[in-house]
C-alpha cells in the first residue's frame, strides 16, 4: 500500500516494560467514514488511489501499512486523585510517522480492541464519541490550540455495549506522542532506576532535544513541560474550553492537548462551570483547570526527584521552585491573555482592574462568553440586554476611554481583538445535534456543516448569527460522558 507511511518506532527501542505487543482486533464490516484531507496532508500521505475497501481495512486495523509495529503503551495516572494503574486499554500506535524534516508523529488506532491493559474494558469505543473527538480535535486545531489530530474515523459493523448498543468505530488519532506525565508515574513506582533514567533520556531526546545539554536535565524538563502546559490552559481558557478529565493521565509531556472524551465548551460565564458526568464535585471545572495542572505538575515533579539532586530535601526544594512559580505567571498570563481578548497592546493595573471588573460582571450576569468579547469590540451592533445594563454601559465606557487615549484607538483595538475572539466555537447544542444525527441515523449534514463553521471560527460571518445563540436551559442539564 503506497501511501507515503514512513515508519521509524522508537519507543519499541525503550527497554521491556513500557509497552506490550499487540495486533488490532479484527472487525466485521470495516466501513470509512471520515477522511481528514487537511492533515493528511501536512503528514504528506496520499490516499487517493488506494480503493475504499483498503481504506475502511486500513483504519480499523484489518490490514496494517508497511513498517507499522503495533503497541499498547503502560501507563499510570491520578484519576480524580486516586492513583491507578492504567494503561492503553483501547488504543493501539502502530508506529511513528516521520516527516522529511524529522518531525514524528504517532498514528494511534482509538477502539481497535482489547490490550493487555484493557482489565475489564471491551477495547472498543462507539461512533459517537469517536465522531466527538473528531470534531473538537478539528475545532482547537482552526482555534489555533495544541491538540492530537484525528486523521479518519471508519465504522466496525460491530455493536458497543454502553448504557446502550452503539455503532463501534475507531478513530485514528495523531499526535507528537503519547508520553504522558501518567508515564512517568508508571515508570516511577514500577520500574527500575536505570529504566527511569532511559525514559527520562528518551523523552528529552523525542521532544526537547535541546534541554540535552542542560546542567540539570530532569529540572529543565520540569521547567519546559511546566511553560508548556501553562500555555496549553490559557489557551483553553481563551475560548472557554473545558477539558473534563485532567487525570494525569491525560496530561502530556509535548503539551498536546489529548483524551478529551466528554470535554465541552462553556456558554455562559459560570467558574464552576462542569458537564462531565464522571466529574461530580467539579474538580476539573473551568476554573479549576490552572489549579489542577498545576497539581498534576507536582505529580510529574515527584517521578523526577532522583535526577533533579541525590540529596531528596535538594531535589524537593529546586522542584518546588519551579512549582511555586505557576500561579503569580499564570495570573501574569491570564491578564495578558485577557488583554489581547480587550484589544490592550500592553497590561498595567488599568487595564488588569476592567479586566476583573468585566469578569466579575460577567460572572455575576452569567454573560455568555464568547459574544460578550464580540459586543465589546462592536459595540454598534450591542444587543439590548447588554444595552440596558447600567454597569456593563459604565464599563464599556471606560474601556473605550482606556483603547482611544492608550492603545490606538478603536478601530486597532478591533484588529487584535479579532484575533484572540472566535466569533464560533462548537456550541453544546449544534455538537449534541451533529453527532446525534451522524451515530444514530446516519445522516452527516448536520456533522459537516459545523465542521466547515469551525474551520474558519475568527471569520467576522454574522450572516451565521443564529449559530451563537444557545437555547434556553440546554446547558443546566447538558452532560457529557467519556464513552468507555
Amino acid at each position: 500500500m503506497s501511501t507515503g507511511w514512513n515508519f521509524d518506532n522508537t519507543y519499541k527501542n525503550l527497554s521491556g516494560g513500557f509497552y506490550s505487543n499487540v495486533e488490532p482486533m479484527p472487525v466485521e464490516k470495516p466501513e470509512l467514514i471520515l477522511l481528514n484531507n487537511r492533515l493528511a496532508d501536512e503528514l504528506e500521505l496520499n490516499f487517493s488511489g488506494i480503493e475504499p475497501e483498503e481504506l475502511s481495512a486500513l483504519f480499523t486495523g484489518n490490514s496494517l501499512p508497511d513498517g507499522s509495529e503495533p503497541i499498547s503503551q503502560a501507563y499510570a495516572g491520578h484519576q480524580f486523585g486516586h492513583f491507578t494503574m492504567l494503561g492503553d486499554g483501547r488504543a493501539i500506535i502502530i508506529g511513528e510517522h516521520v516527516l522529511p524534516d524529522g518531525k514524528r508523529f504517532d498514528i494511534q488506532y482509538k477502539g481497535s480492541g482489547r490490550t493487555p491493559y484493557s482489565r475489564s474494558g471491551d477495547g472498543r469505543a462507539t461512533l459517537y464519541s469517536m465522531l466527538r473527538e473528531y470534531l473538537i480535535s478539528e475545532a482547537l486545531y482552526h482555534l489555533g490550540i495544541p491538540a492530537s489530530g484525528s486523521l479518519a474515523v471508519a465504522k466496525t459493523g460491530m455493536p458497543v455495549y454502553r448504557e446502550t448498543i452503539h455503532t463501534g468505530a475507531v478513530l485514528t488519532r495523531v499526535a507528537s506522542s503519547h508520553i504522558r506525565i501518567g508515564t512517568f508515574e508508571y515508570a516511577y513506582r514500577f520500574l527500575s532506576h536505570e529504566k527511569q533514567k532511559e525514559f527520562l533520556d528518551y523523552t528529552i531526546k523525542r521532544h526537547y532535544p535541546d534541554l540535552h545539554e542542560a546542567d540539570n536535565k530532569a529540572l529543565a524538563l520540569l521547567e519546559r513541560v511546566s511553560d508548556k502546559l501553562l500555555s496549553l490552559v490559557l489557551e483553553w481558557m481563551r475560548v472557554g474550553f473545558i477539558h473534563g478529565v485532567l487525570n494525569t493521565d491525560n496530561m502530556s509531556i509535548g503539551g498536546e492537548s489529548i483524551d478529551f472524551g466528554p470535554c465541552a465548551f462553556m456558554n455562559g460565564f459560570d467558574p464552576g462551570t462542569a458537564f462531565s458526568s464522571v466529574d461530580m464535585n467539579k474538580r476539573y471545572s473551568f476554573s479549576n483547570q490552572p489549579g489542577i495542572v498545576q497539581w498534576n505538575l507536582a505529580v510529574f515533579a515527584g517521578t523526577l526527584l532522583a535526577f533533579i539532586n541525590a540529596d531528596r530535601n535538594k531535589a524537593k526544594e529546586a522542584a518546588e521552585a519551579v512549582l511555586k512559580q505557576f500561579e503569580p505567571k499564570f495570573v501574569e498570563e491570564w491578564h495578558r491573555m485577557m488583554g489581547k481578548k480587550l484589544g490592550f497592546r500592553h497590561i498595567t493595573k488599568k487595564e488588569a482592574d476592567l479586566i476583573d471588573q468585566l469578569i466579575s460582571w460577567m460572572e455575576k450576569t452569567k454573560a455568555d462568553y464568547t459574544n460578550t468579547f464580540l459586543v465589546i469590540a462592536k459595540s454598534a451592533e450591542t444587543p439590548d440586554h447588554f444595552r440596558t445594563d447600567e454597569e456593563f454601559r459604565n464599563w464599556h465606557s471606560n474601556w473605550e476611554s482606556l483603547i482611544t487615549t492608550d492603545h490606538n484607538g478603536l478601530n486597532e483595538a478591533s484588529k487584535r481583538m479579532s484575533q484572540s475572539n472566535p466569533v464560533f466555537i462548537p456550541r453544546n447544542h449544534l455538537v449534541e445535534e451533529a453527532l446525534s444525527e451522524a451515530s444514530n441515523h446516519g445522516d452527516f449534514s448536520s456533522f459537516n456543516s459545523l465542521s466547515d463553521i469551525l474551520r474558519q471560527p475568527y471569520r467576522q460571518d454574522w450572516s451565521a448569527a443564529d449559530l451563537q445563540q444557545v437555547p434556553a436551559g440546554f446547558d443546566k442539564e447538558y452532560q457529557t460522558f467519556c464513552g468507555t
